[in-house]
């Protein structure tokens, strides 16, 4: 297994005229769980596009399992979810991964192991149209297990679920990089932090750690991933003054 998953040297972005990403230089190990944390607007969306191969950058290179981001050889190797489901409303569950698995080229037997995984199997012939948000949410991740990615790209997959969903999200998402995938995660919710192998602090387009939450504690003299992060953003403000 190499080392990285991602690499990224010097990641610039402009957006509406806008710098979101400055020069942006970070790594993501392999085969953990990768925590990208951060307020609204600091650049996360930005950056998982960039990974992805989706986002037209200005500068800078980012490579994803030894390729290019957006190389043909990737598609098959990446499963992304959006922060908007990413499903056919007018199909059920079942038919939304059964089509994601054709595309991949993954067996039938994928589908109803994608289903189980995320706990849809008693919604799978539902139609997607008419699950609830979480649901959704729920179904776009396992169309995008069926492939059996090496790296996970999940934009705030836990948004609007209610906390015993959440934890067994986080659960299934620590089964899946102790069977050697890689996943990087973003979310705004500092609570998530505690099940990340590392983090990724991020505000306003640049990181403000890379380490794991004990690391980050002891650095900042904290207690939590909140008082952490709220401690680096006081220091970063000092700094600028």
């Amino acid at each position: 297994m190499m080392n990285s998953a991602v690499e990224i040297e010097g990641l610039r972005v402009v957006r509406g005229g806008r710098t979101v990403l400055p020069g942006l230089s970070v790594r993501v190990p392999a085969g953990q769980v990768v925590g990208l944390l951060g307020p609204s607007g600091s650049g996360k969306s930005t950056l998982i596009r960039a990974i992805v191969g989706v986002q037209v950058v200005a500068g800078g290179s980012v490579r994803v399992l030894g390729e290019p981001a957006g190389s043909p050889g990737l598609r098959d190797r990446i499963g992304y979810v959006t922060q908007s489901p990413s499903i056919y409303d007018d199909l059920s569950v079942r038919a939304n991964v059964r089509y994601f698995a054709s595309v991949l080229g993954a067996s039938r037997e994928s589908v109803e192991e994608a289903i189980a995984a995320v706990d849809l199997g008693s919604h799978a012939d539902a139609a997607a149209g008419r699950l609830s948000g979480g649901q959704r949410s729920r179904a776009s991740l396992a169309c995008a297990l069926v492939g059996d990615p090496e790296l996970l790209v999940l934009d705030e997959p836990t948004v609007g679920l209610d906390p015993v969903l959440r934890r067994d999200l986080w659960d299934l998402f620590a089964r899946l990089a102790a069977q050697g995938r890689s996943l990087l995660v973003s979310s705004h919710v500092m609570d998530e932090a505690a099940r990340c192998d590392r983090l990724l602090l991020l505000r306003e387009g640049e990181v403000l750690a890379d380490a794991t939450l004990p690391e980050l504690l002891e650095r900042t003299g904290t207690t939590d991933a909140e008082g952490a992060f709220l401690a680096l953003i006081a220091r970063a403000e000092e700094a600028a003054r």
